[in-house]
């Protein structure tokens, strides 16, 4: 082993004079401002988060392209609802758990403001806005007559204080106002009983609002995308884009007041003696301000020795648009989005080229669909409805206490928003000959579009029975096509009868 060692010294010999392995490691001309940190997954989110969540919140209200930005990932990712497909066997269970469970939807806002889908859109904005959401599960009386005695409401993340970092009584440790037991599991949420931004608006209370209620983790469901390991607060999505996209709001803004100034045409008359009189003079206005003027298609004649200069503002010429263009295809990319859905141009698009684009940023829809806000939302607020349910009687439900029977009890299926193509024609005959091949089958390909597809088969069903009731016949209806089909190839084949007589030898002259 000693060779080992002589090699090991010489390494560290001369570790500072050979070249840098990485490019980017050095104190080179080009790095020497680069000023680096690496802070630690809770420590980068500590100091911080509430910077970046008011900056957020700042250009969402007032910065048109920000608001359209999420705009545009919440109406993707969430649209008209991600919605439950029990996968209970039982035909009979299955529809009594979806019947109640369309029930409880309209019912489930604490607020009362909008029905369960619209608290997912509202829980995804947040997410999106301010990093994070917190959902509370509020547990009702059986006299409040709901159909099942639980209700949502969505909290910002700003109840969860930052700088809550401390150890509690019972030992466990508290982290950004989150509280974590010796095994590092989470089992309480310290929040502030009103928003401490709400200011005089805040209820009134001996500490303006700003105590703290411990809420088990039970009842609160924490919502953000996880970035890296041991992350355990969210960081909001415009951070990438903040300096940009303020920058450019204040750039857009000068060159309007720029065009704006070279708008109002402005001339100045100059003479050579200062005490001649000018054309007009002697017509002010209320202020006493001399004015001279022009009229649309006059000529002015001037006294000797006078002049007149028109002002020729500075232009940008055709730098402006590309230059925005480029920048905002930056934007986009910090935030996740396409250009095109961050400005509303589609100028220079074609078919290839938007489909390829949605492509690529559905991939990063579905990702945030079934990975964040299905696993952390939908799912836990399923479980806790159905313990609930069954618990009140709403559901019948035997053996549901046995952990095995509850899980299948539970499974289900999300289904979300189908995607809207932009030739829809081409993408149906691609869908069909997939199911036609054995590619895909039709539930799959119902699912994709966002729908159940045994809904779907009964609505089917109960139209061709009522149109056969009444004697309709419609050229959508493939059945009759088929029908069709069959009665001339039976017509055309010949019986086996037919088959086994031979034919008469032609008769000649």
């Amino acid at each position: 082993m000693s060779w080992l060692h002589t090699i090991g010294k010489k390494l560290l010999a001369t570790a500072g004079k050979t070249t840098p392995t990485y490019d980017g490691v050095g104190g080179g001309r080009r790095a020497l401002s680069w000023s680096v940190g690496n802070p630690g997954a809770v420590a980068a989110m500590l100091f911080n988060q509430n910077e970046l969540r008011a900056k957020s919140r700042d250009l969402v209200r007032r910065n048109a392209w920000a608001n359209s930005a999420l705009e545009s990932y919440v109406a993707n990712a969430i649209g008209t609802g991600i919605k439950p497909q029990s996968m209970l066997t039982d035909a009979l269970q299955r529809e009594a758990v979806q019947a109640l469970w369309r029930n409880w939807t309209v019912e489930a806002d604490a607020a009362g403001l909008t029905d369960f889908y619209g608290l997912q859109a509202m829980a995804c904005r947040a997410m999106l806005e301010g990093g994070e959401a917190l959902i509370r599960l509020r547990y009702r009386r059986p006299e409040d007559g709901l159909s099942v005695a639980l209700q949502i409401q969505v909290l910002e993340p700003e109840h969860l204080p930052v700088q809550m970092n401390l150890q509690s009584d019972n030992g466990n440790l508290i982290r950004a106002g989150i509280e974590f037991d010796r095994l590092g599991r989470r089992v309480a949420y310290h929040l502030y009983r009103s928003h401490p931004q709400d200011g005089l608006l805040a209820p009134m209370s001996g500490d303006g609002g700003l105590s703290t209620v411990r809420v088990d983790a039970a009842e609160i469901i924490h919502l953000f995308r996880p970035l890296r390991p041991g992350q355990i607060r969210g960081e909001p999505w415009l951070a990438r884009a903040l300096v940009k996209l303020n920058e450019l709001d204040q750039y857009d803004d000068a060159e309007l007041v720029r065009k704006k100034t070279a708008a109002m045409f402005a001339g100045f008359v100059t003479r050579l003696s200062p005490e001649d009189n000018l054309m007009g003079e002697g017509v002010s206005d209320s202020n006493g301000v001399a004015l001279a003027g022009l009229e649309p298609g006059t000529m002015q004649i001037l006294e000797p020795g006078e002049d007149i200069k028109f002002s020729q503002p500075a232009d940008v010429g055709g730098s402006y648009s590309e230059f925005l263009r480029m920048q905002f295809r930056a934007v986009a990319a910090a935030m996740g989005v396409t250009y095109e859905q961050l400005t509303g141009d589609l100028s220079l698009v074609n078919y290839s080229s938007i489909r390829a684009g949605l492509l690529e940023f559905r991939r990063r829809v579905e990702a945030l669909q079934h990975g964040v806000i299905v696993h952390q939302l939908c799912r836990p607020i399923w479980q806790a409805w159905m313990d609930q349910a069954v618990l009140e009687g709403s559901l019948k439900m035997p053996g549901y206490s046995l952990a095995a029977k509850r899980r299948n009890y539970q499974c289900v299926k999300w289904i979300p928003q189908g995607w809207q193509w932009v030739d829809p024609l081409k993408e149906a005959d691609a869908m069909k000959a997939a199911i036609r091949s054995g590619l895909m089958s039709r539930s799959e390909a119902i699912s994709a579009n966002g729908y159940d597809a045994e809904d779907v088969d009964r609505e089917i069903a109960a139209d061709n029975a009522r149109a056969d009731g009444l004697g309709l016949v419609f050229d959508s209806d493939p059945r009759h096509e088929l029908t069709k089909s069959l009665s001339v190839a039976t017509a055309t084949v010949p019986t086996p009868e037919a088959a086994a007589t031979p034919e008469p030898p032609p008769q000649g002259n």
